[in-house]
């Protein structure tokens, strides 16, 4: 495009031909979103929405080029339009998928390469997002779990709506015209779509949080959105500019306050997002009567204009260098890391965009021979696919042999001191490595976050069931991962154990936040207190409380619980919750099999949270609980091994492995068998 051309594009149109092919406002707009997704994506800002502004945006895009076509020829090329998408998107993600492949083999995890290309190769056919919906997938999880595939999801729902838009369109204009005469059966089908859509979003976000989230039939509305006010451009190309003028600035104003207003803890889409949406749709609605004092006085300028030309490569590149940075450069993931993502993965957008998507943009045989343009398509798809298929057997950097004998883990704290100076991890371990994550406690049970209520069952009774004594041991998931020694001891010491756990759940009396739950965990409420209710009923020797230390707990919260445990007359333990690690230990381990001193984390940066595990400790001491110091089973000086022994520590990022915790049998034998005596 010439400097002369591209100057009368962007030049005012005349009022009486508001309705422009270039819009430099929805040009600057889809800057604003992608500035938005990267900034909240690397932690730069805490702006959500949007991805919701980009949807909006490609409704309106797409919509009115399908309704430009339908009235000038009365029906649409399937070809060429499918020609234009294919020309535009397939390319350049090719190159990340595929590019991430590689990327992911040469740094990321072992132990995850599998699944990541099984994410490729669902994002290469525009499905990933119903595979993070199968998958249970958390979109705000930060726990090193995360796909460099994931931001496909939003990519997948927007192909989808490409295959299906222009066929629903044509067939709902031509019953439109043959019923009504004009559009108005269009209009009423768009906002039938749009309110049960934005219902089922709203609805499933408590009950289902990823199908709400990457469900195409839960995110659909925001597309039809644009689609709707492209079906109602001419008539709102007639407003007011004043009044346009104001509109525009308004929802550039809503776009930037409710986004910032949405947080991690929000519930998400859920309503949070029509907040996004409605501001997008407000500022290109106010952009279609072409106002001279419009927010497009902010939106054009060259650095938004750049910035939207490479959006779509910086959407695509931002991602995959953000999850795979930490294994590339080995440093913590400070501000400055992922200000460093920001700016890498900008400069390969714009790489990305000159040398892929720019060059088959301009190739028009693509789209005057619609066909061949699909084929082009259809054949990157494939080639893509096909790329992701071979590179499940590309071998992994890890050993697979393992020792069939029973590993040892700790033996002594002498045996924790050793392991701190160990660099090379043994081919033994190497070789448990790629089943660690479901090397957790089998025995005893535990209640999810849904579960209001606990209820004594079968599977909860381990150790010795007919045991003359009964021992209750009551807490969160960190006191679940001790079940399996604790099963081991109550065999040998014949007595009856009894597990009361449930996931985040705190047998401390104070609130807490549920992050997947986005919400109060009212849920951790009803149920401490039917297990408090059930000790009565038990009656047991010894309870043993233990759980993960939190900032939001409260020392009358720890009273009040200690309190009520001390009134069923039971001896009181409390264990000092097992050190935080800091990051997902079997992935470290698998990138730094030979220097896993990486994987080791500082004692004073493991046990987290000192002031409220002193405060915890305090109150126990004063209700007279025996205290169980479990910091030398698993630190020595000043350091938390990744691996004891030949026993991986923990199976992610918070967990102890369940060999590894029946390792500890020797360590947690004696101090209980002599409180069970004092029982």
């Amino acid at each position: 495009m010439t400097t002369d051309t591209r100057t009368r594009r962007r030049a005012p149109a005349a009022q009486t031909e508001r309705l422009r092919k270039y819009r430099p406002d929805i040009q600057g707009l889809r800057a604003v979103a992608i500035m938005m997704v990267v900034s909240m994506h690397c932690g730069i800002l805490d702006i959500h929405g949007g991805v919701d502004v980009s949807f909006v945006l490609s409704g309106f895009l797409i919509g009115g080029q399908l309704f430009a076509e339908i009235d000038k020829t009365g029906k649409v090329s399937l070809t060429k339009f499918w020609a234009r998408r294919f020309r535009r998107l397939t390319p350049p993600m090719a190159v990340v998928i595929v590019g991430t492949a590689v990327l992911a083999w040469l740094y990321g995890s072992p132990l995850r390469f599998r699944s990541y290309i099984e994410d490729g190769l669902s994002a290469s056919l525009s499905f990933l997002n119903w595979r993070l919906v199968e998958t249970g997938t958390d979109y705000f999880a930060n726990d090193g779990t995360q796909s460099p595939y994931q931001h496909f999801w939003s990519l997948g729902i927007e192909e989808q709506f490409y295959v299906a838009a222009p066929i629903i369109l044509v067939v709902m204009v031509w019953i439109s015209r043959k019923i009504f005469r004009n559009r108005a059966l269009v209009a009423l089908f768009l906002m039938a779509s749009i309110a049960g859509s934005f219902y089922l979003g709203w609805s499933k976000t408590p009950e289902n949080q990823p199908l709400a989230y990457f469900g195409t039939h839960t995110r659909i509305w925001e597309i039809t959105c644009g689609v709707l006010l492209a079906l109602a451009a001419p008539l709102v190309s007639r407003m007011n500019t004043g009044l346009a003028a104001v509109v525009s600035w308004l929802g550039l104003g809503t776009v930037l306050v409710t986004a910032m207003l949405i947080s991690e803890d929000t519930p998400l889409p859920g309503y949070a997002v029509a907040g996004p949406v409605i501001g997008a749709v407000m500022v290109i609605a106010g952009g279609c009567a072409n106002p001279r004092f419009g927010a497009e006085r902010l939106l054009d300028n060259p650095v938004l204009d750049f910035v939207g030309n490479v959006s779509y490569g910086w959407y695509l590149t931002h991602w995959p260098l953000l999850v795979l940075w930490p294994y590339i450069t080995d440093r913590d993931f400070t501000f400055q890391e992922r200000m460093r993502v920001v700016v890498l993965s900008f400069l390969v957008a714009v790489a990305l965009h000159y040398a892929v998507e720019r060059r088959f943009k301009k190739n028009v045989s693509l789209v005057a021979r619609p066909w061949k343009g699909v084929f082009t398509g259809g054949f990157t798809t494939a080639g893509t696919a096909g790329a992701m298929v071979l590179a499940t057997l590309v071998p992994l950097h890890l050993a697979t042999s393992s020792s069939s004998t029973v590993a040892a883990g700790f033996t002594s704290e002498a045996s924790v001191a050793e392991s701190v100076h160990r660099t090379k991890l043994s081919t033994a371990v190497q070789g448990t490595l790629q089943s660690a994550s479901k090397n957790m406690a089998t025995q005893g049970c535990i209640d999810d976050f849904e579960v209001p209520k606990f209820v004594m069952r079968d599977n909860c009774v381990v150790g010795d069931p007919k045991g003359s004594k009964t021992l209750v041991l009551m807490g969160d998931s960190h006191a679940w991962q001790w079940n399996d020694v604790y099963d081991t001891i109550g065999k040998e010491l014949h007595v009856r154990v009894v597990t009361m756990a449930k996931g985040g759940c705190s047998p401390q009396i104070y609130r807490i936040f549920n992050s997947q739950l986005k919400r109060e965990y009212t849920e951790c409420d009803s149920w401490r207190q039917s297990a408090f209710a059930e000790l009565e009923k038990i009656r047991p020797d010894v309870v043993v409380i233990t759980d993960r230390a939190r900032g939001e707990a409260k020392r009358d919260g720890a009273e009040a619980s200690f309190k009520v445990l001390k009134e069923t007359g039971a001896k009181l333990v409390f264990m000092t919750d097992t050190p935080e690690p800091g990051q997902n230990i079997p992935d470290c381990l698998a990138t730094h099999i030979d220097n896993t001193t990486l994987c080791n984390r500082k004692q004073w940066q493991a046990l987290e949270y000192t002031d409220v595990r002193a405060m915890e400790r305090s109150v126990a001491e004063k209700y007279g609980a025996d205290i169980i110091d479990t910091a030398p089973a698993f630190c020595a000086v000043d350091v938390c091994p990744a691996v004891i022994g030949d026993q991986v520590v923990y199976f992610d990022n918070s967990h102890i492995t369940a060999s590894y915790s029946k390792t500890l049998k020797p360590f947690l034998q004696p101090a209980l068998e002599k409180i069970l005596d004092e029982a």
